[in-house]
């Protein structure tokens, strides 16, 4: 839709994302307020009243009564028990996912890479390292390691349009999933990529998928501990009283 056949709201409120995006307005800073925005976009209070209340809605800004409107602090999360695309989780918060790709290449497998994938010390594998952003805000390093005959295709993906986690899924669904969680301080180049203040922990997923009765990739996920929290919920099923035993739901795809 062209700019000027938006409704005036949406131009106010995309001119705000934008510059939240972009970086112009971080977390905790001050977005214009209704005044502001009557005067310097030329709309009336009700539109600008409308702009912000639907940006409040939908997680962006936080209207703090008697203070003004500010960058919502990001707190990303992730499902512990569940294998989700990272895109797909911020999608459902509202916000929106870029992502920069730092490398993408073939490598031989040696030491743990080898060992987690269950392949010979010399094996072909891709290496996929990422960057993935909410709302422009760094949350999330993936270094991947891909068996390559499982995805012959993946260096020739735009990762930055598709991610990894997608992009396997479409090709074989995953039968089997292990994740593993540990904090630990991060190396310099993690917190780089993660913005990371010095000695901030980080949230480290340990993530093996399985297809074919094999283990096809192993992914190191990386993701700022001021940043990020992971969640778990898992429902019983129903079992006669004197088995005693109470199952959990299957891991989703």
């Amino acid at each position: 839709m062209a700019e000027a056949l938006k409704p005036r709201y949406q131009q106010v409120k995309d001119l705000i994302i934008e510059r939240i995006s972009s970086g112009e307005l971080k977390p905790a800073d001050r977005v214009p307020s209704e005044n502001e925005l009557v005067v310097s976009m030329s709309v009336s209070r009700m539109t600008a009243n409308r702009a912000l209340r639907e940006l409040t809605d939908e997680g962006w800004v936080e209207r703090v009564a008697g203070s003004g409107t500010f960058v919502s602090e990001i707190r990303a999360q992730s499902h512990v028990l569940e294998v989700r695309n990272i895109a797909d989780e911020i999608a459902a918060r509202g916000h929106l996912h870029t992502s920069r790709a730092l490398r993408v290449s073939r490598q031989h497998a040696r030491g743990e890479i080898a060992r987690a994938l269950h392949v010979e010390q010399g094996s072909e594998v891709f290496h996929l390292l990422l960057v993935h952003h909410e709302n422009g805000l760094p949350i999330q390093v993936e270094d991947r390691h891909v068996v390559a005959s499982f995805a012959p295709d993946c260096l020739d993906q735009d990762f930055s349009a598709v991610t990894p986690s997608a992009y396997l899924t479409a090709i074989a669904p995953l039968a089997e999933a292990e994740q593993v969680v540990r904090a630990q301080l991060p190396n310099a180049a993690i917190r780089g990529h993660l913005d990371m203040e010095d000695g901030e922990p980080s949230l480290v997923v340990l993530r093996r998928t399985w297809s074919g009765g094999r283990p096809v990739t192993f992914a190191r996920l990386h993701h700022p501990g001021s940043r990020y929290e992971l969640t778990g919920k898992y429902q019983a099923r129903e079992a006669p009283a004197e088995a005693g035993v109470i199952e959990l739901e299957n891991l989703t795809q």
